[in-house]
């Protein structure tokens, strides 16, 4: 893919598994809804402000 940048990130083992059942039969990627959710994040305030102020996961010492 051009214009990419490649990069690791740790994801719940918990979350992962739920998306991946959630996801089978769609054409959903974890690389699609990684950058939508980032475009997202960038373009829309709303949206910016509910992640940033959701507090439905446990704060760990890896800040997830």
């Amino acid at each position: 893919m051009k214009n990419s940048k490649l990069t690791s990130v740790k994801i719940l083992d918990g979350l992962y598994s739920r998306f991946k059942l959630a996801t089978v039969n769609t054409k959903m990627t974890l690389q699609k809804l990684t950058n939508r959710s980032i475009d997202m994040y960038l373009e829309d305030k709303n949206f910016r402000d509910e992640i940033e102020s959701s507090q439905k996961l446990i704060e760990s010492g890896s800040n997830f």
